[in-house]
């Protein structure tokens, strides 16, 4: 098969009009470099989840039947590959892996690439150990089967960071054939850069959705760092105006959640608080930030993936002693609403235009 001209099939969940969190951006971000890459040779596989509604069903999850992947859509899937002619198959996560291995026992000759956001293992490890059910026993179960499978059949394996493929290594035996950074679609109005001696609001901002590693670092941070600082902290992400009475104090810290859009928020907002301890991939938070001119106060969680740039990004803080002093100094520092500087880097290293080029030569390198 002409691997060079051949055509492309990304293999996906249902892709959201308005893509809020950071895995639904990155697969947008995914699906637009590719089609700008392939064009008429491109084609879209959607994977639609349903929920589990039976024994069969639960126990299919740890044969790989996770995210709306089952007989049927591996089926049509195929067909897609079939009819089509498809030279390379475009995964993207490592918990499709059922779907991988499927297709390197049909059609070897097919040549697989997955897109790792995360190591889910790790990922799902960490949400079982915040929140010990069953249920989360058995997704941290189904997830590692699948991304065994992911690691063992696919060609090339895409990882963001040199942590997640040291983590894949150690736990499956393989580390990423490829390292492709976070990235994300441009969404920073073009007045922005128009503006850059305007002064900030005084307050810092924490953006983000409510899983467990969000929940329990803005939480740990309204409790040990929140009496230390007397900069108000704003709270913006679907999901944490359910926990208005638990996280806010007054005139210190404001529930706001979801919003139509980021933009206006980062736009007035002095700095960014990224207190994350655990989980896997890199943030997009800190992505997003430096795409909006803005500067970054986070752990080394907050910031892995970003070590190249982390000095310049902003504070790499490991206690709310360090929060406390970090802040400090951002309040006195950060004098305008958009650094040019901080926009440059994201330009170069995580647009649009950055992970297309990555995922070219990726793409076409000999598998």
């Amino acid at each position: 098969m002409d691997q060079v001209n051949s055509k492309v099939v990304l293999v996906t969940k249902i892709l959201a009009p308005l893509p809020a969190g950071g895995r639904e951006l990155l697969c947008k971000l995914n699906h637009d470099a590719l089609l700008d890459l392939y064009g008429e040779r491109f084609f879209l596989f959607e994977l639609s989840a349903r929920r589990l509604n039976n024994v069969e069903a639960y126990f299919n999850t740890f044969r790989g039947h996770i995210d709306g992947l089952n007989a049927v859509t591996t089926q049509s899937a195929f067909s897609v590959i079939d009819n089509e002619n498809i030279g390379k198959v475009f995964v993207d996560g490592s918990n499709l892996g059922g779907f991988v291995a499927e297709i390197k026992r049909r059609q070897p000759e097919v040549e697989v690439i997955t897109f790792f956001h995360n190591v889910e293992a790790r990922f799902f490890w960490g949400a079982f150990l915040a929140r010990k059910t069953p249920r989360a026993l058995a997704v941290l179960m189904a997830n590692f089967l699948a991304e065994r499978k992911a690691v063992r059949s696919s060609d090339k394996i895409v990882c963001l960071s040199d942590r997640d493929s040291r983590l894949l290594k150690r736990l499956y035996g393989r580390g990423a054939t490829h390292i492709a950074p976070m990235a994300l679609e441009d969404k920073c109005p073009a007045p922005f850069a128009l503006a850059p001696t305007l002064k900030p609001e005084p307050f810092a901002l924490f953006v983000g959705g409510t899983f467990y590693a969000n929940q329990d670092g803005i939480s740990w941070f309204v409790r040990e760092v929140v009496p230390r600082i007397d900069l108000p902290i704003y709270i913006v992400g679907r999901g944490f105006e359910a926990l208005r009475a638990e996280l806010e104090v007054p005139g210190k810290v404001i529930v706001v959640g979801a919003v139509d859009s980021l933009a206006d928020w980062y736009h007035r907002a002095q700095f960014i608080i990224a207190p994350i301890f655990d989980g896997s991939g890199m943030k997009t938070k800190v992505a997003e930030a430096l795409m909006y001119g803005k500067k970054v106060v986070g752990t080394p969680e907050a910031f892995s993936g970003y070590e190249e740039i982390t000095e310049k990004a902003g504070w790499v803080c490991r206690t709310a002693d360090e929060f406390e002093s970090a802040i400090n100094t951002a309040k006195h520092e950060v004098d305008t609403v958009f650094d040019i500087r901080l926009r440059e880097i994201y330009l170069q290293r995580y647009s649009l235009v950055a992970a297309r080029k990555r995922l070219g030569i990726i793409i076409s390198q000999p598998k």
